[in-house]
């Protein structure tokens, strides 16, 4: 019994449709990586485009916990009013201030427009007294040192 062998000729069932070469893609996904495009071309454009949406977007997607630390430098309302020379007005609720000596008023006047202004001189302070007689607030100029 002699059996000869053909070739077979294996065709694919499906006709000839145009394939990209995996070594293609690997090759495009390491220019990526690599950042090897030249800019002006399609791949340059696409990867700007990509770092571009990340970093518009990934805060709506992403919680990066990157919430402003709260910094109250005093627990009485300051109000902080520009006045007319280029200085600052600063009214100060009456309740802040415990003093009754008026160099100890400014001390402590002082002492809640620092952490605010930073070093401060305060040349002149007024208070402000409502209906009742009873200090509502303090106005105080102060002068930066």
């Amino acid at each position: 019994m002699n059996i000869h062998s053909q070739r077979a000729d294996a065709s694919p069932a499906v006709p000839s449709a145009p394939s990209l070469p995996m070594n293609a893609v690997w090759r495009t996904i390491r220019g990526y990586i690599l950042w090897s495009y030249e800019r002006g071309t399609i791949h340059y454009d696409i990867m700007v485009t990509l770092i571009l949406v990340f970093v518009l977007f990934s805060p709506y997607w992403i919680n990066f916990n990157d919430k402003p630390v709260e910094h109250n430098p005093h627990p009485t309302g300051v109000e902080v009013v520009p006045d007319r020379q280029g200085g600052f007005i600063y009214q100060i609720e009456g309740a802040a201030v415990t003093a009754t000596q008026p160099s100890e008023i400014q001390d402590q006047l002082r002492q809640i427009i620092e952490p605010i202004s930073g070093a401060v001189s305060v040349t002149k302070y007024e208070a402000i007294r409502d209906s009742k007689g009873r200090v509502d607030h303090y106005k105080v100029w102060a002068q930066k040192e």
